[in-house]
């Protein structure tokens, strides 16, 4: 049974304005179900994980095109780089808004041919899993999260055991909608039929059992600051090749590297980026907690919990077509603000607290800011508090289910 997206709305809008659509993300999280259910039947659909389809876009895009004239939507792009010429041309010709319709799931080499061709002609939008609010079917059109003091009433805490169930199932379609019963087999399907073969594809690796221990480390990683020697050291691999996997996590959006707020008006800020994983489900199961309740109870609670609310909020931006202006802000000092927000001139913290009981001492923190040349904004700290409690004049208490 098809369950809506956030995106639907702001997808029809870009259709509608420009010749070449773009879904790009992570595999299995809906990309096709989603333009599917939205072309109702009036588009051709061809897949590029099909062999003799990938032949001859690869080898004859004229022909391809030709074997599939629009409205077309094309799957898995990323294997067929030969084609997007020739949708330039044909879109060039036309003229026709909504033409094409593309998914991709690795960006590297999707990124770089796309600019270099169908710059001004493609709208690109970016799609998770399923967020929070559309597993609930609320506020579906509602703006991305912002710490302002209107946005944060009217909202009810999650309880605690539902929360961790959330986090530790995963927001994969499969999965939340109960299509896959046994997770472990998921995420063990997963891991060995999509992020291995993306590494084949994107780099060269000699021990893809090396790399199933680097993914475990990257797991266990999930809320830090980023150090690679550590990590490489851990794993047995040189710092390079480090970098080098943790890249092709990043192009098959399983990773991303929260980086730190700076301006030219300060020097004394820490400037190493965050890494957070991007679904949970993944990282508990790379982590091997067994289930929700081991996981609340658990030494990674807290870094969970966090790296749920970052997504979260990454994905209320995302899936409305919005580019989140987000940091983590650490200074010398060792003060650290979870969540900083930069927009209309302005400041926005938000911190993340795995406590039901508000304190004051949580916005602490944020009085850095005052020094820091753009003016201080409301703030938030997100928790398991069962309503909204006021921190001051400024600031709030709320709970973790308004993202």
């Amino acid at each position: 049974m098809y369950r809506p997206r956030s995106l639907e709305d702001k997808l029809r809008a870009a259709s509608a304005q420009f010749p070449v659509l773009l879904l790009a993300g992570p595999r299995q999280v809906g990309k096709t179900t989603l333009l599917r259910h939205l072309a109702e039947d009036e588009r051709r659909y061809v897949s590029l994980d099909d062999p003799a389809a990938r032949e001859l876009a690869t080898e004859d895009p004229a022909l391809f095109l030709q074997s599939w004239p629009a409205p077309l939507l094309i799957d898995e792009v990323q294997y067929a780089p030969q084609l997007l010429p020739h949708i330039k041309m044909a879109v060039d010709e036309a003229r026709t808004p909504g033409a094409y319709w593309l998914t991709g799931s690795q960006q590297f080499h999707l990124m770089r041919d796309i600019s270099e061709t169908l710059a001004g002609r493609l709208a690109l939008v970016s799609l998770l899993g399923f967020s929070h609010r559309e597993i609930e079917g609320r506020r579906l059109t509602a703006p991305p999260y912002l710490p302002l003091v209107e946005r944060l009433e009217g909202h009810e805490g999650v309880e605690l055991a539902s929360l961790y169930r959330h986090i530790w199932l995963g927001s994969f379609p499969a999965l939340v909608t109960g299509q896959v019963q046994d997770r472990d087999l998921f995420y063990s399907s997963y891991v060995a039929t999509y992020l291995q073969r993306d590494v084949r594809d994107l780099t060269q690796v000699g021990d893809l059992s090396a790399f199933t221990r680097f993914l475990r480390a990257v797991a266990a990683r999930t809320g830090q600051l980023l150090n690679l020697s550590d990590l490489a050291r851990d794993v047995d691999i040189s710092q390079p090749t480090a970098k080098a996997w943790l890249s092709v996590l990043e192009a098959s959006w399983q990773v991303v590297l929260l980086q730190p707020w700076h301006s030219n008006l300060t020097k004394r800020l820490v400037k190493t980026p965050k890494l957070y994983m991007l679904d949970t489900g993944l990282a508990s199961w790379l982590t091997r907690w067994s289930s929700a309740e081991t996981l609340s109870a658990g030494a990674m609670a807290g870094p969970m919990l966090e790296t749920w609310v970052v997504a979260e909020v990454l994905k209320s931006w995302w899936h409305r077509m919005a580019t989140p202006p987000v940091y983590h802000y650490r200074d010398h000092d060792k003060r650290e603000i979870d969540l900083l927000f930069e927009t209309d001139g302005a400041l926005w913290p938000t911190e993340i607290k795995r406590s039901a009981s508000a304190r004051r001492s949580w916005t602490k923190t944020f009085g850095a800011l005052e020094r820091l040349g753009p003016k201080r904004g409301s703030g938030a700290v997100l928790s398991l508090v069962p309503d909204v409690v006021p921190l001051g004049a400024k600031d709030r208490a709320a709970p973790v289910g308004l993202i």
